[in-house]
């Protein structure tokens, strides 16, 4: 380890804590060695808050350290018996939230024996539900075991009030340890080997600035019309040089999520164009000449233009049209595709490194090697046809490929916010949309880099000058993609490393590839700082780092806005922790810690001290297993009630034994409705408990009110839903629908629900739906007339428990009017009841003394009636 790794490790090591690092500094070497010391069957350490390819990660870097024990991974594949097994076996174990939750609260973890957790990525640690009940169950029980926790993302912290102490809160940590890129530490270990780098600055091309500056100049106009319509809404951070950021548009949109639904439709819409243009903005440097003028024409619709926000109609708009087409056509209207700048700047770079190996004798491996990291999972396959065809053929190529008669682009929907482009069948529009939202993958040479244009794409192309062109580029059937035929001394390996997807992607092709040159083909500070600690691992290697970038773009700006900003993360986080006061029992390890029991003593203060009586009934609520992904079985525990996982067959949440919940999130209910899920599941309540409660909880963050299509999808409307419920309501009268604004809300108001009720039995409210008969142990799925069924369970006297019983030996509706009382008690199990039932079917009442007149004769005639009549 370097220096301040291995000081970063001794720190954290001794002293439980929150560690933040900058991106890129290594945070998963000095994570593998603190594994590696609880590496024993002796400790029983679990891992909380890895995904996979962390996990793989790690077990094969210990693999490579020859270490005798690694850890284990637990998934739900593993039965309860077998992990049980598990923990008993001890050392160290990658588990998620969700189950370690279940096995906590069934008692399976061994709790006396953790010797503590470490927890990766903790700033997600407030959102991240079961892995924060996890760690309040731990502590609870737990107070010698440890907790540690790490993150890279100090970005994290800046969002929302006292954020840092909250997330230290529910860490149950005291300790804040910061390792920014400017500590001393960390400057002085790095400085020692210094990667050679070479920041090379690409001119963006006279139309291509055009372009830019039209783009901003639209968007500009974007910025003024939504503050000219929202005035009353705060948007002081609303601005060209912040819209420009990759994620200021997910900012925009949830400041706007709790309002959304009051919005009009032209300040809708002017959200999707702001993010459309945004995009457009990066693909001007991302993708060629042809493709992004391909993708700007599909906006030249009528369609589209009376369906926008307006923005259509500026002069910077004919502008951008112009100067885009002028990049694909010369004056004479005649195809000659201009090339990417970056792309000479990396013929150059690859030529020097050509010339620099063939100078130097004796070469080893990796010094042959050469990295070229990208960000874009396109612009992969656009170097390698660039290498293997050249500008020429391959935009020949693209231009085929693409300038085709294609379905025009539709706007966003002003009621779909999430979706900036529709689409209907279209390639083009998939590929936008997967760059939206891209995977991680590795790109090499080995792979073909394009396929040939189909028959049908030949006959669509509208471009005359494509067909005239078309016969040369016969060619690329032929052509050998698997060698290269300019460049043969460079190994040359294409990374593509994605922002906000595996971290890890660049540090495994490093320590597998080696490489002696890497040409960084855009601008990431993660990925600098990751060569940089590269470079001091194997000072061997002379490391030669190209940093390829265009000058005065929107993409250096984007760069500088990143580092700019973590540098103002860590000096907040600095001064926060020069302030903060941390309470001496935020560990949780003192008995009776106040940061444990606050809910209990802030309960108790509301009933006037009462709650601390040594009488007080502890509620129980039955919770199906698959809730556990939501927050709201761990905000019912900080409450002081106690849960109690089951698989549940009918209901989400059992509050009483009469009372059963079916929790729904809008999304949920939407799709439940239009299934018709949600009847079958109201039948099911309402046959088997007295109280079922349908719950309709919505996002906290986002507005409580069902209106407009915020949160419908675009073949189904608010007042479909509406409707659907009113008549659910009226099919089931006993069905109560409730609403909550939260999962917050939605505790406190199953708190009160339970206020001087019987608590549910775990083991009877699993059985409820499996249909199972005791006396011959056979399957009874649906074998009662439905109707019939519906009716038994509205008489007086019939109830959950009795009903199933009445229906099997009552053999019909005939039979039981004719039972006497004491044969109904025998079957109804209950004499009170019993007599309810019986009165009802045979007793006759008299008319009450009402107002005489027409109603009241004809309600008299009803009430003179048994409820059963002999008479025909």
């Amino acid at each position: 380890m370097l220096e301040y790794e291995n000081q970063m490790f001794l720190e954290v090591l001794q002293d439980d804590g929150l560690v933040i690092t900058a991106k890129g500094l290594g945070l998963e070497t000095v994570f593998i060695n603190i594994l590696k010391v609880y590496l024993d069957p002796g400790n029983l350490v679990i891992v909380l808050g890895t995904l996979d390819y962390d996990e793989q990660y790690f077990i094969d870097k210990l693999k490579a350290m020859n270490v005798p024990m690694l850890p284990k991974i637990v998934t739900a594949q593993n039965t309860s018996n077998e992990r049980e097994i598990m923990y008993l076996e001890g050392g160290v174990l990658f588990i998620s939230g969700r189950i370690l939750v279940v096995d906590l609260l069934k008692n399976r973890v061994p709790l006396n024996l953790v010797t503590g957790i470490l927890v990766y990525r903790a700033h997600g640690i407030l959102n991240n539900y079961q892995e924060a009940f996890a760690l309040r169950l731990y502590r609870q029980n737990n107070k010698k075991g440890f907790i540690k926790a790490f993150t890279n993302s100090a970005l994290a912290f800046m969002m929302g009030f006292t954020q840092v102490e909250r997330v230290m809160k529910a860490l149950f940590v005291k300790e804040l340890y910061l390792w920014p890129r400017f500590h001393t530490v960390v400057s002085s270990s790095l400085s020692k080997h210094k990667p050679e780098v070479i920041e090379l600055h690409a001119k963006l091309t006279h139309k291509m600035l055009l372009i830019q500056t039209a783009l901003l100049d639209i968007m500009n106009f974007i910025v003024k019309e939504l503050k000219r319509l929202n005035k009353y809404l705060d948007l002081d951070e609303l601005s060209v040089e912040n819209a420009i950021a990759k994620k200021f548009h997910k900012q925009l949109q949830s400041q706007l999520d709790p309002i959304w639904h009051q919005l009009g439709s032209s300040t809708k819409q002017l959200v999707a164009d702001l993010k459309l243009l945004g995009y457009f903005l990066g693909q001007l440097t991302q993708e060629n000449s042809v493709a992004f003028y391909a993708m700007i024409n599909r906006l030249r619709t009528v369609e589209y233009a009376m369906k926008g926000s307006g923005w259509l109609i500026l002069d910077a708009v004919d502008d951008l049209f112009v100067h885009a087409k002028s990049r694909v056509y010369n004056n004479k209207n005649e195809l000659s595709p201009e090339p990417c700048p970056k792309w000479t700047a990396l013929s150059e770079i690859l030529g020097e490194i050509r010339l620099e190996i063939n100078k130097k004798k004796n070469n080893s491996e990796s010094a042959k090697k050469v990295l070229i990291i990208v960000y874009d999972g396109r612009t992969v396959v656009q170097l390698k046809n660039y290498l293997t065809m050249g500008a020429g053929q391959y935009l020949l190529y693209e231009a085929i490929r693409r300038l085709k008669k294609n379905e025009p682009v539709k706007p966003s929907s002003s009621t779909d916010k999430g979706k900036v482009l529709e689409n209907k069948g279209n390639s083009e529009n998939q590929e936008i949309e997967e760059d939206l939202n891209h995977d991680s993958y590795v790109l090499t040479f080995s792979q073909k880099p394009l396929e040939e244009p189909k028959e049908s794409e030949r006959k669509n192309d509208p471009e005359e000058n494509c067909k005239n062109y078309f016969e040369e580029c016969s060619l690329i059937e032929n052509y050998d993609t698997s060698s290269l035929s300019n460049f043969e001394d460079p190994i040359i390996v294409i990374q593509y490393v994605k922002k906000g997807g595996d971290p890890l992607a660049l540090q495994r092709i490093l320590y597998e590839s080696t490489p002696g040159f890497v040409i960084m083909y855009g601008a990431d500070i993660s990925s600098i700082r990751q060569l940089e600690v590269y470079q001091n691992n194997n000072p061997s290697i002379l490391l030669k780092i190209f940093f390829l970038i265009y000058g005065g773009s929107v993409e250096e700006q984007g760069y500088l806005t990143s580092l700019r900003r973590e540098k103002e993360a860590f000096e907040k986080l600095i001064h926060t922790k020069a302030t903060m006061v941390v309470p001496t029992d935020q560990d949780g390890k003192m008995e009776g810690s106040a940061t444990i029991e606050e809910e209990t003593v802030e309960q108790s203060s509301r009933k006037g001290g009462l709650g601390g009586n040594s009488n007080k009934i502890i509620h129980k609520v039955i919770v199906d297993i698959r809730e556990f992904r939501s927050e709201l079985p761990a905000l019912l525990h900080k409450r002081g009630i106690e849960i109690e996982p089951v698989t549940l067959v009918i209901g989400d949440y059992i509050l009483t034994p009469e009372i059963c919940v079916e929790r729904k999130s809008i999304s949920d209910l939407i799709m439940s409705l239009n299934s018709g899920r949600l009847y079958n599941q109201a039948i099911s309540m309402t046959r088997h408990y007295e109280k079922p409660m349908l719950l309709i909880e919505f996002d906290q963050n986002k507005s409580f009110c069902l209106q407009g299509n915020y949160y419908v999808s675009r073949d189904m409307k608010s007042s479909d839903v509406t409707a659907k419920l009113q008549l659910l309501t009226l099919h089931f009268p006993k069905l109560k629908i409730v609403w909550s604004p939260s999962p917050t809300a939605t505790s406190q108001l199953f708190e009160e629900l339970k206020q001087g009720k019987g608590q549910p039995d775990g083991q009877v409210a699993a059985q409820i739906g499996l249909e199972e008969d005791t006396d011959d142990k056979k399957i009874m799925s649906e074998q009662y007339n439905t109707q019939i069924h519906d009716l038994i369970a509205k008489l007086p006297g019939v109830h959950s428990k009795n009903l199933r019983s009445i229906l099997h030996k009552g053999v019909s509706l005939d039979n039981i009017s004719k039972l006497t009382e004491e044969e109904l008690e025998d079957l109804m199990g209950n004499k009170v009841n019993a007599t309810m039932l019986y009165n009802a079917l045979h007793k006759k009442y008299k008319p009450e003394e009402t107002s005489k007149g027409p109603v009241s004769k004809a309600a008299t005639k009803v009430r003179t009636k048994g409820l059963f009549s002999s008479k025909k």
